[in-house]
């Protein structure tokens, strides 16, 4: 029973950031929630070998983004129209100032190795450690990939983003 309750305390901490990850991640919302509950299902079933070397959100962002390249193999979802308007993802939890979804799109352009730093880094506040955790890389490759991922979004945006004084 007690692993049951854990459950369902990971599922109301972390649900709604897993669906909105894995949302941005497949371009698809209802494959989305397929993901967040393979997810938690796999975490059910591993979480007897959680040791706690990482952060539980660490942990579950890890499997979340291996349960959806594991989707993205399969080839019903290379055949499969995913375009979604970004107004059906869920709502985020830090505070969005952007009026338009050109810096989504841009993010969504990216390689999946950046797309994949800049999607914990930014939209779920993941420190560098948890994200190395995550991603099973160094905390070295995460800040070169941050970088490079930084580097690639600056240029593609520098015509959107402006400062009027």
């Amino acid at each position: 029973m007690e692993r049951e309750m854990q459950l369902e305390q990971l599922m109301e901490e972390y649900g709604t950031q897993l669906l909105r990850m894995c949302t941005v991640y497949l371009h698809d919302r209802d494959l989305a929630q397929d993901a967040v509950q393979e997810t938690f299902l796999k975490a059910y079933r591993h979480m007897s070998a959680f040791r706690g070397e990482c952060s539980e959100k660490s942990w579950l962002m890890g499997i979340a983004i291996h349960t959806c390249r594991d989707f993205q193999r399969t080839a019903w979802f290379r055949h499969v129209d995913r375009r979604m308007d970004t107004d059906a993802l869920p709502e985020i939890t830090a505070p969005n100032d952007f009026k338009d979804h050109t810096v989504l799109a841009e993010v969504n352009r990216l390689p999946k190795r950046l797309r994949e730093v800049i999607l914990l880094r930014y939209y779920q506040g993941m420190k560098v450690k948890e994200m190395a955790d995550a991603l099973h890389i160094s905390p070295s490759a995460v800040k070169q990939r941050i970088r490079h991922a930084n580097t690639l979004l600056r240029e593609r945006l520098k015509e959107w983003y402006f400062d009027e004084e």
